[in-house]
């Protein structure tokens, strides 16, 4: 009676090893849901930020202020009849 159970212990080895250590286990299986979560939360941050430059795009080919918004920030560009003035920070604090 011994060599049948040992049989049947076997044969339960043999044919659960695929569900836990072959290709499609279930390891293999948690592993590539964790990469997808964590690919869906790099392409809705991606998706956030082309929206963010398709609506700069758009502004920028609509309308002239923002084009002139960042020739003076970014270029420090001036219209023709402007004076640019800068006022200058003390080092002292005011308590």
């Amino acid at each position: 009676m011994r060599w049948p159970a040992l049989l049947l212990l076997l044969l339960v080895v043999v044919l659960q090893y695929p569900l836990w250590m072959g290709k499609g286990s279930w390891i293999k299986v948690w592993e590539l849901e964790q990469q997808l979560t964590a690919l869906k939360q790099s392409n809705v941050k991606l998706k956030q930020r082309n929206a963010g430059l398709a609506a700069e795009v758009t502004d920028l080919r609509n309308g002239y202020e923002a084009i002139e918004e960042r020739a003076r920030y970014e270029l420090g560009m001036l219209k023709s009849d402007e004076v640019y003035v800068q006022v200058a920070r003390t080092g002292r604090s005011t308590k």
